[in-house]
């Protein structure tokens, strides 16, 4: 008699790629978005009393979702439940990364923009890829 077993569940990194670089892009569009809303109803873009461009939205999102994509890849290969290690990183570093935004000298209203911009790129990101990854 044999015993059948399920196929591990795995990742296929192609699909893992195309949507965390899909997601990015949306999420960049949506940052840059969001950052050009707030400034056009009066909040002001100015940190330390230099001027964020919008387009450095876009830069910086992009730039760290590829980072998060990166660290997706990585758990895909070492971690035994690569979703629930990627879920849980990443909800570590959005609560990190908004730690700058109540520190820097800018005004409350655009230290609250800063934290949407970054909640609202994790809202984007981080479930297209978690999706994604295996269980």
């Amino acid at each position: 008699m044999s015993v059948l077993t399920a196929p591990a569940a795995t990742t296929r990194t192609g699909s893992l790629v195309l949507g965390g670089l899909a997601a990015t892009a949306v999420a960049s569009v949506a940052t840059s978005t969001v950052a050009a809303a707030g400034n056009a109803v009066g909040i002001s873009l100015d940190l330390a009393g230099n001027p964020v461009p919008i387009p450095g939205f876009a830069t910086l999102t992009a730039l760290f979702s590829v980072i998060g994509l990166v660290i997706a890849l990585v758990l895909s290969r070492a971690a035994r439940r690569p979703r629930t290690a990627f879920v849980r990183t990443t909800i570590v570093l959005t609560a990190l990364s908004l730690v700058p935004d109540v520190l820097v000298d800018a005004a409350t209203a655009t230290k609250l923009l800063l934290m949407v911009t970054h909640l609202v790129a994790a809202a984007i990101v981080v479930p297209v890829i978690a999706r994604r990854l295996a269980a």
